[in-house]
C-alpha cells in the first residue's frame, strides 16, 4: 500500500520509511512560526520552565502582524516582550513586514518541510508542498524546547481539479465552493490534497488562497503537488526544496472529489459560517457599510491588481469604508510601483499598512452594531470583525471591490 503526500512528509520528519493514517509518530520540526496573537503567552510559559532551552533557534520565526501598530498599552507590552525575547535569543523576527503566512511563503517555506505555526491558517504552506499545521501555545512551546513533537497521521481527502476557472471567477470562489460542498467539519483532522491537470492552471497566489482556507473545513493540513509553478516561485525567492513528494498511485484516501473548475461561479459565504455559501447573485443588493481587501488569504499583488482593475475610474460608494491592506511590505512596494495604490486612493479607498487588519477583528477597521462587512478575510463568525451583532460576508477580491463601489453586494460585471 502506497503513501499520500501527508504520510510521506511525516515519515520523512520521523526518520522512518513508512507510516499510515492512524499511526502516531514522533517528528522533528523543520520550522516553527509564531505571531503576536499568542507569543507572549508562550514566553510566559517558557520563563517558568525549570531548564529553559531552545532546541534550534535557526528554526524559529516570530512575526508581529495581528495588532501592528499596537492599539493599546497592553498590546505594546506584549510586543515589547516578544521583541526583547527575540533579540535576546537571536530569533528571526519581523515587525511591520506583513501578515505571518505571507512572510513565511515569501521567505521561508520549502517543499517537503513539516512546519508548526501558532496560527490556524498555517495550512497555507501546502501551496509549496509543505505540511503546515496550526498548534496552540503548549504544543508550540514543547516543539520550541525539544525540536520535536508527535503527530497522529491524518487520513487524506483527494481533490482532482479539472479544467480551468472562467474569466471573472477566482481561486477564492473555488475554495469557498469546496468548503460549502463538504461542510465546515468535512475535513476534520484530515489532509486535503489537491492534484489533477487543473492545478497547473492555478498561480501561486491562487494556490496559497486555496490551501489557506482549508482549515475552515476542519483540515489538519492542505497539500498540493509540487510542479513547475511552485518550483519557479521557489527559485524566484532564492530557495531550494527540502524534498519533493508525490502520492503513490496506490495511496489510500478516505474520499476522492472531482472538481470541474469550469463550473465554479462567483461565491459569497453568508454570516455566520464559512460553509454557508451561495452564488454571489443570491446576495445581490445586500447593503454594506465596509469592504475589506487584504489578509493572508487575498492580500497578494494579484488580488490588488484585480481590485484595482475593477475600481479604476470609479468611486467608493458614499458612507462605505473600503480598506485595502497589502499582505506584506513587498506586496505594498510592488503595488506602489504599478500605480495600484494611486488607483485605490483616487477611488476613495483607505490604504493600510501590511497587517491582519479587520480579518483579525481586534484592531483596525472593526465594525459596529448592526453593520455589514464584505471581506476577503478568512472567517465570518459572529463578532469576528467587531460587534457581536454585526454581519460578515466573505467573497473574492473582485466581488468585494465591486460591492465597495455599489454600496451593496454585487459582482464585478455589474459595476
Amino acid at each position: 500500500m502506497g503513501m499520500t503526500m501527508a504520510e510521506k512528509i511525516i515519515a520523512l520528519a520521523a526518520g522512518i520509511e513508512k507510516t499510515k493514517a492512524g499511526d502516531i509518530e514522533t517528528v522533528t520540526l523543520d520550522r516553527l512560526m509564531s505571531n503576536d496573537g499568542t507569543t507572549h503567552l508562550t514566553i510566559d510559559m517558557y520563563n517558568k520552565l525549570k531548564n529553559p532551552h531552545i532546541a534550534d533557534v535557526e528554526k524559529l520565526v516570530w512575526i508581529v502582524d495581528h495588532n501592528i501598530p499596537s492599539d493599546s498599552p497592553k498590546t505594546a507590552a506584549s510586543h515589547k516582550k516578544m521583541r526583547d525575547f527575540a533579540a535576546e535569543h537571536g530569533i528571526t523576527y519581523y515587525e511591520g513586514e506583513g501578515v505571518c503566512h505571507q512572510i513565511m511563503m515569501e521567505n521561508h517555506v520549502r517543499p517537503g518541510e513539516l512546519i508548526f505555526g501558532a496560527d490556524s491558517h498555517t495550512c497555507a504552506y501546502g501551496a509549496l508542498g509543505a505540511f503546515g499545521t496550526g498548534v496552540g501555545c503548549t504544543d508550540y512551546l514543547y516543539a520550541m524546547v525539544t525540536g520535536t513533537s508527535w503527530l497522529l497521521v491524518p487520513e487524506s481527502l483527494k481533490f482532482n481539479l479539472h479544467g480551468k476557472l472562467r474569466e471573472g471567477v477566482y481561486a477564492r470562489d473555488l475554495i469557498l465552493t469546496i468548503i460549502g460542498r463538504i461542510g465546515a467539519n468535512g475535513a476534520n483532522y484530515k489532509a486535503m490534497e489537491f492534484c489533477g491537470e487543473g492545478l497547473a492552471t492555478l498561480s501561486m497566489a491562487d494556490r496559497i488562497s486555496i490551501c489557506n482556507l482549508c482549515v475552515e473545513a476542519g483540515a489538519k493540513t492542505a497539500l498540493m503537488e509540487v510542479d513547475d509553478v511552485a518550483l519557479d516561485y521557489l527559485k524566484a525567492h532564492g530557495r531550494e526544496p527540502k524534498a519533493i513528494v508525490k502520492s503513490d498511485p496506490d495511496a489510500v484516501y478516505s474520499e476522492t472529489y472531482d472538481i470541474d473548475l469550469n463550473e465554479i461561479e462567483p461565491i459569497v459565504a453568508k454570516p455566520h459560517f464559512v460553509d454557508n455559501v451561495v452564488p454571489a447573485k443570491e446576495c445581490e443588493g445586500v447593503k454594506i457599510d465596509e469592504a475589506f481587501l487584504g489578509s493572508c488569504n487575498n492580500g497578494r499583488i494579484e488580488d490588488l491588481r484585480v481590485g484595482a482593475e475593477v475600481i479604476k475610474g470609479k468611486k467608493v460608494a458614499e458612507r462605505v469604508r473600503f480598506l485595502v491592506v497589502p499582505a506584506s511590505r513587498a506586496v505594498y512596494e510592488q503595488a506602489m510601483k504599478e500605480g495600484l495604490l494611486d488607483i485605490f486612493l483616487d477611488a476613495g479607498a483607505i490604504i493600510m499598512n501590511p497587517n491582519c487588519s479587520v480579518c483579525w477583528g481586534a484592531c483596525q477597521g472593526v465594525i459596529g452594531e448592526g453593520e455589514t462587512l464584505i471581506s476577503t478575510g478568512t472567517r465570518n463568525f459572529k463578532g469576528r470583525a467587531g460587534h457581536k451583532d454585526s454581519f460578515v460576508y466573505l467573497a473574492s477580491a473582485a466581488t468585494v471591490t465591486a460591492s465597495a463601489i455599489a454600496g451593496k453586494i454585487t459582482t464585478a460585471d455589474r459595476v
